[in-house]
């Protein structure tokens, strides 16, 4: 959330090691959303409806300019209930001390709720005359967002129905719900509602380990949410990110009229090697976030804060790339870059036609990797490459997966794509078609590091392509590494 000048990232984390457990909400501080300071944890468990643990939730700004965090704690019965903390000093910027009221825990889970799956509410919205949240849950096979309402954000009341629900889908964790705009990128406080807007409900889906979205209607009579698409209400969904990014969650920055989307990227690595490195799981680069114009999607692409890191520049245009070829951007350090490319695809005659068998891009791309020629591409970069190319990543247990989405282009007509990739050591984040589909993955190479790694544009296409303009920076290190 942004309240009086500074950002504030809360974040599951333990403070004792590097594996799941003894959960605290941690907190860092940034100006920019580049140079952060990590402060005390702002809460931790400490109550009886928290003393098993203070899990997943949300921040919402009452009216007044009033944080309020709602959170879920685990009692010592183990049942799950959601609960809030607020500041204990509204005139420090930086939110350092949070306390939990008395009034504590604000929702117990009824009779006909799964008290080990209701977690992780959402921030509130404004609507009829009351507070409104979700909750995640699951009923038999069923994902299910319950609601809830208030008037004075203390005494809550379960909605007769839930928000939306949808079957085979499994647990419902992280939900987000809120809304866009059908005209510009400007992003929307979380409780506006009315014409030219639309809604997005974002749930991280416990069986899948991914996240997905539909968008739909909000009707703020019935306190109803409806896709769309029903088609594509479930794991065949849009998603946020098409690679390892979860427990994602947005947040209105009323300072420059934006929504911006976080998410988490945790380890590849087994748990014993993960214990050993002592550290585990990162924050994805901040995205902004808003609906295409053609409604059918969301767009993201990296806060502009990013670029103040740019160093180094390297560009060139209209270079053509044959059948077979690579070509090695020199001039930056490949292991931390920032690398925009657009790709001209002169002719698409030998292209592949489009199989409606094709369901799962995932499944596609371990079927068919980058070395399988295709009449145009595979093309693209290729980071974090070793001297000879070989396998860099060759620690023994290490999780490495293939990931792929499909992206919604027609390339009848311009005949290009764009491709923004980001790197860092051990993540990369690459967003195509100008962010509509937006992959991140972690790798841990062991000959590809620092001054040994190389960045490629390659081609492994049966046709040339043309590299119509590259664009390329050495990114620095923030002053604040979240210290």
């Amino acid at each position: 959330m942004y309240y009086k000048g500074l950002y504030h990232l809360f974040y599951q984390y333990n403070p004792w090691g590097s594996t799941w457990g003894n959960i605290v909400w941690a907190h860092s501080v940034s100006g920019d959303l580049i140079n952060w300071e990590a402060l005390e944890p702002a809460i931790h468990e400490s109550k009886p409806f928290d003393i098993n643990g203070v899990w997943s939730g949300s921040a919402t700004i009452l009216p007044g300019n009033r944080p309020v965090i709602l959170y879920t704690g685990l009692t010592a019965t183990s049942v799950q209930v959601q609960n809030v903390a607020i500041p204990a000093n509204l005139s420090d910027p930086y939110l350092r001390k949070w306390v939990k009221p008395d009034y504590n825990p604000i929702i117990t889970p009824t009779s006909d709720v799964n008290t080990s799956l209701f977690r992780d509410p959402t921030t509130a919205w404004w609507s009829q005359g009351h507070w409104h949240i979700v909750v995640g849950s699951r009923r038999k096979h069923r994902g299910v967002a319950y609601l809830y309402k208030s008037r004075d954000f203390k005494k809550w009341t379960k909605a007769k129905h839930p928000l939306h629900s949808a079957p085979n889908t499994g647990m419902w964790e992280c939900p987000d719900f809120f809304p866009v705009s059908t005209r510009s990128k400007n992003g929307l406080d979380t409780s506006t509602t009315g014409s030219n807007v639309k809604h997005v409900l974002k749930v991280s889906l416990d069986v899948t380990r991914f996240e997905y979205y539909t968008i739909g209607k909000y009707d703020a009579n019935k306190d109803q949410y409806y896709p769309d698409n029903a088609k594509i209400d479930g794991w065949n969904g849009l998603r946020f990110d098409y690679g390892n990014f979860y427990a994602s969650k947005t947040f209105f920055d009323s300072q420059k009229g934006r929504r911006i989307l976080w998410g988490w990227s945790n380890e590849s690595w087994t748990p014993d090697i993960t214990a050993l490195k002592g550290w585990a799981g990162i924050q994805a680069i901040p995205r902004s976030i808003w609906l295409d114009p053609k409604g059918k999607q969301l767009v993201q692409w990296p806060v502009e804060e990013v670029e103040r890191l740019r160093a180094n520049k390297v560009e060139l245009n209209n270079r053509q790339l044959k059948p077979g070829n690579r070509f090695e951007i020199k001039g930056i350090t490949p292991v931390q870059a920032d690398v925009e490319v657009i790709f001209k695809i002169p002719n698409l005659e030998k292209a592949d036609t489009f199989d409606s068998n094709w369901v799962d891009p995932q499944d596609l791309c371990i079927q068919i990797g980058s070395n399988v020629r295709g009449g145009v591409g595979p093309f693209g970069l290729l980071t974090l490459a070793s001297d000879n190319l070989e396998d860099s990543s060759t620690e023994k247990g290490l999780y490495k997966p293939t990931f792929g989405g499909f992206v919604d282009v027609d390339l009848r007509f311009e005949k290009k794509i764009s491709l923004r990739t980001l790197i860092d050591h051990s993540i990369v984040e690459s967003f195509g078609a100008g962010g509509k589909t937006c992959i991140v993955s972690r790798v841990y190479p062991n000959l590809a590091i620092m001054n040994k790694a190389h960045l490629y544009v390659f081609n492994n296409g049966t046709n040339a392509v043309i590299v119509e303009h590259l664009k390329a920076w050495t990114m620095k290190k923030p002053f604040k590494m979240n210290d």
